[in-house]
């Protein structure tokens, strides 16, 4: 570690602290009642995600490449809100602000994996959409189970590439000053901040995720509607343009709920309390798992129909077996 420290121009004593503290909110009162809210947020977003899991695993009709998407993107949706709000609701309402240097590196691992996995997960949505409206002919031969999964399993490999490379830079840095993490969670842009080694490496890759898991999927999906929007126009009748962009309300609604928030808050986070910017980054993190389920099932029609079914099997099977 010495020699990789000198290597960076820097001849400093390592020192890698036993724990980082937490601060969270500064001065705000009556917290207490706002981790209640995050508690209902993410009961929801559990008890929301499993059920569309359940729904796609039990009906045969919903093994369709989109709804392989649809499937991983509750299972990320699940991991992250188990991987955030558990830990949240520890630290704040229960005051233990000490976390363990290991458990912090790995608290931040889950939250930038699952976080940037949900935004490519919207970009793999997108394709879908994309080729059902522009290639309707030919969607069944560009759109197969296999493009889906190897899409969904290269953005997995890639988010956790990029991730790793990410934590593992900060295992570098040696934390000789303040070990206080002004943020609700193990913040990767507020942790490196803290060493008092050379942090440029961690600077430049901290400047790449935004870019790689926020902008670039925004801006792909941007395209994608645009060129959507092209092909919308050419249709002629306007009730057959209605019903086609009515098969992208639920996908739009997804990217409204989760790209809007963190554009705002990055672009205005120089212009807005530190209370504010936590604020509205705990509630990017924990809203839209709760209320992407309930889009697909209240927006998109086969999901309603399955769950219908099979309630009404469960609801036969309790009476016959009365």
């Amino acid at each position: 570690m010495d020699i990789f420290n000198s290597a960076l121009g820097m001849n400093i004593t390592f020192i890698r602290p036993p724990y980082f503290i937490i601060s969270g909110f500064i001065g705000l009162p009556n917290m207490k009642y706002y981790y209640v809210f995050v508690f209902f947020v993410y009961f929801v977003s559990v008890l929301g995600n499993v059920a569309v899991m359940a729904v796609i695993c039990l009906d045969h009709n919903l093994r369709t490449p989109k709804y392989v998407a649809v499937f991983n993107l509750a299972f990320v949706d699940l991991l992250g809100s188990c991987a955030l709000v558990p830990k949240v609701l520890d630290i704040f309402l229960f005051n233990h602000y000490y976390v363990p240097y290991n458990d912090c590196l790995t608290f931040l691992f889950f939250c930038y994996t699952c976080l940037s996995m949900q935004a490519l997960n919207l970009v793999a949505l997108c394709y879908d959409r994309l080729m059902a409206i522009m290639f309707p002919l030919h969607y069944h031969v560009k759109v197969t189970h296999k493009i889906m999964f190897s899409m969904i399993t290269f953005f997995w490999l890639f988010v956790i590439t990029c991730v790793s490379l990410a934590v593992g830079l900060l295992t570098r840095l040696s934390f000789c000053k303040s070990l206080v993490i002004n943020s609700y969670f193990c913040d990767y842009g507020q942790l490196y901040r803290l060493a008092c080694n050379n942090y440029f490496p961690n600077s430049v890759v901290g400047n790449l995720l935004p870019v790689l898991f926020l902008w670039l999927p925004f801006l792909s999906i941007v395209s994608s509607y645009i060129c959507i929007g092209c092909v919308l126009a050419k249709v002629t009748a306007a009730h057959e343009r209605a019903k086609t962009f009515k098969t992208c309300t639920a996908h739009l609604s997804l990217v409204v709920i989760y790209f809007l928030p963190i554009i705002i808050t990055f672009t205005m986070s120089s212009r807005i309390h530190p209370n504010a910017r936590i604020i509205n980054l705990s509630l990017t993190s924990v809203i839209p798992p709760m209320l992407n389920p309930i889009i697909y099932v209240l927006q998109t029609q086969e999901i309603k129909v399955s769950l219908k079914k099979i309630l009404k099997i469960r609801r036969k099977s309790r009476i016959t077996g009365k």
